[in-house]
């Protein structure tokens, strides 16, 4: 099976909350709301500074996404 990139969650219990989930490598969750990170593993072949870089791209990746996902939603 092939999985995406970034899924859309969200939950009744944070109504104000959205989250995007990235599958790749390294997997975590970001709460849109406030750019709050989880990661779901350890990146452990990536230093502290590298992981950082990684990251400031995949935020802007994931904020993409999630503006993409809405202008969709918005023409159905």
């Amino acid at each position: 099976m092939e999985l995406p990139k970034f899924l859309l969650g969200d939950n009744t219990d944070f109504p104000e909350d959205i989250f995007i989930i990235h599958l790749d490598y390294p997997r975590f969750i970001i709460n849109l709301k406030d750019d709050e990170v989880e990661f779901m593993e350890e990146a452990e072949d990536l230093d502290e500074g590298e992981l950082n870089v990684e990251m400031e791209g995949l935020i802007v990746l994931a904020n993409d996404f999630y503006d993409r996902e809405m202008e969709r939603y918005e023409k159905e």
